[in-house]
């Protein structure tokens, strides 16, 4: 007998560890409707799948949102990693339901820079917020090919949260390689990000969002967002400590 869609799709899904491990480590499992949502688009881009690594990081949630959400970070934070990559103007801002995306230009302005292996010397990049737990980073790379990262971020506690990052390309590019890569590159971002992420930690970055606003500058457009649709929510916890997130209609955390 043939399994039906419904069946496949169930199967697919619990092959994917992220969403498996996510799950099982969750004090308080997200909405079913945002894992509805983050599951889909795992779901598109499963054949393109080429690694998964996760993290268990001593520093608030909130934290590691506004990390992957500042567009800037990505030139002021991982100068190693990314050897002077700028980010530019952003050229297209749309709002969801649950989040939003944005187009935004990158340059590499050095010549010796070893991502010029992989892409052209500007490339317009783009970041969405699917869900409060999920974002996605997609990057083109040469002749219409790319590669997507997934972070997907679960609070433990006031303190505490785990990632799960997973990469996704479809480079003609052998996959061991890409895997040793993507590995590579995925833990010296990493440890790029921590002094970052503790200092956003120790500068208590729930209290400063909460007293003096979100920035209105076009590279903090979708946190800003995350602020309008789940701010008020970051001040609700259940008992065991966990974040639990809703949209809203409107936020008091908003600028």
């Amino acid at each position: 007998m043939n399994a039906s869609p419904v069946e496949i799709d169930s199967l697919n899904v619990k092959s994917m560890s992220t969403l498996k491990y996510y799950q099982l480590s969750s004090i308080a499992p997200p909405h079913a409707g945002y894992l509805d949502k983050t599951k889909a688009r795992m779901l598109q881009l499963k054949k393109y799948h080429k690694i998964s690594q996760e993290y268990i990081l001593p520093v608030p949630y909130l934290c590691q949102v506004y990390h992957l959400l500042n567009l800037k970070h990505l030139e002021n934070v991982h100068n190693l990693s990314l050897n002077g990559l700028k980010v530019g103007n952003v050229s297209q801002f749309e709002e969801t339901t649950s989040g939003g995306s944005v187009k935004f230009k990158t340059t590499l302005d050095r010549s010796l820079n070893v991502l010029r292996m992989w892409r052209q010397p500007i490339v317009e990049a783009e970041l969405t917020l699917h869900t409060p737990y999920t974002i996605e980073l997609a990057i083109p790379v040469y002749r219409g090919r790319k590669i997507t990262i997934i972070f997907n971020i679960l609070p433990l506690g006031d303190n505490a949260h785990k990632l799960f990052i997973d990469i996704y390309s479809d480079l003609d590019v052998p996959k061991p390689i890409l895997q040793l890569v993507f590995h590579c590159a995925a833990c010296v971002t990493l440890v790029e990000d921590l002094p970052y992420l503790y200092k956003l930690a120790n500068g208590d970055l729930h209290r400063r969002v909460k007293s003096r606003g979100v920035s209105n500058r076009d590279t903090m457009q979708l946190f800003k967002r995350f602020v309008d649709l789940y701010g008020s929510s970051l001040e609700q916890h259940n008992s065991l400590g966990a974040v639990e997130l809703s949209p809203l209609s409107s936020s008091t955390l908003a600028c």
